[in-house]
């Protein structure tokens, strides 16, 4: 056990107070952390910790060290910080879907460019998966399963498909009660085979109901106002509906029939040697990442 690995130890049994305490902060053993305060105590030939029965308080001379020890790893930790920033730098190309990415990525990009005055990114906004070789890209977010194991994968959160549909459409034409319903209804399809075979989990039968839609629209904006003004009924990724559910003007439908939740990924092409920017980015991302409402996982059911 290093020195500043001492400290951090004697500084977190000070702010927890006991031993046992410390030691699951620090997720390690209670003898663990006992030996390594001994070892510092008999290093330094001074009693740094009063215990009692109630709680741990430092000495006098443990709270002059607490003071210096907070100093020296809030040094190295600068010193630390501004090596791996250093190496942080040039170009970043980056891909995501073309909602996504204008409403989530591109704020991450914008605030990791903030951080790391030397690099530049190239944001590349596609709702078709670009190749990472063929188009150089360093850092896609992909969502659903991917077929290439030789990938590196960050899953950053998930996404259901959904069917929605505005309530004057459903005041209109009634509300469907199982999938089968969906043929007596207006939908609303993609132009894509993928975005026209929808997907029913729970059936009786094997096949889900054929669908034919009047209208047939590559882009989900579009696809989202054209529900909005109850044209019909639309399939969706959560995320991209994510506001219309939650001000009222789409409603959610079939709960019970939707498939398991497709996975969102941080997605390069391996670790081995790869650059710190890669690596930066990643981990940058996929904090924020992890605390976006609409990648959350929740219940399947109603």
């Amino acid at each position: 056990m290093d020195r500043l690995d001492e400290f951090a130890i004697f500084i977190r049994i000070v702010e927890e107070g006991s031993l046992v305490g410390a030691a699951r902060k620090l997720r390690r053993s209670p003898p663990a952390v006992t030996r390594a305060l001994a070892a510092l105590e008999e290093r330094i030939g001074l009693r740094l910790i009063d215990r009692t029965t109630r709680r741990m308080m430092p000495t006098e001379a443990g709270r002059d060290l607490l003071e210096r020890a907070r100093a020296v790893l809030g040094d190295y930790q600068a010193a630390t910080q501004g090596v791996s920033d250093a190496l942080v730098r040039g170009v970043l190309r980056i891909t995501a879907p073309v909602q996504f990415g204008r409403h989530h990525i591109a704020p991450i990009v914008t605030a990791f460019l903030d951080r790391f005055a030397e690099t530049e990114v190239e944001l590349v906004l596609a709702d078709r998966n670009l190749d990472l070789f063929d188009e150089a890209i360093d850092v896609a977010l992909r969502i659903g399963r991917l077929a290439d194991s030789s990938l590196s994968v960050r899953q950053v959160g998930e996404v259901r498909r959904l069917w929605l549909a505005s309530p004057a459409y459903l005041k209109r034409r009634g509300t469907p009660r199982a999938p089968a319903d969906f043929v007596h209804h207006g939908v609303i399809l993609g132009t894509s085979p993928s975005a026209q075979d929808w997907r029913f989990a729970n059936l009786r039968r094997a096949a889900g109901p054929r669908l034919k839609g009047r209208l047939r629209v590559d882009d989900v904006e579009t696809r989202l106002q054209a529900a909005r003004s109850g044209h019909g009924i639309v399939q969706l990724l959560s995320y991209q509906a994510a506001d219309d559910l939650a001000a009222g003007r789409l409603v959610r439908l079939l709960r019970e029939h939707e498939a398991q939740p497709l996975p969102v990924q941080l997605v390069t092409k391996g670790r081995a040697h790869r650059a710190s920017k890669i690596d930066a980015f990643v981990d940058f991302a996929t904090e924020r990442l992890l605390a976006l409402p609409v990648l959350r996982r929740e219940n399947a059911g109603p």
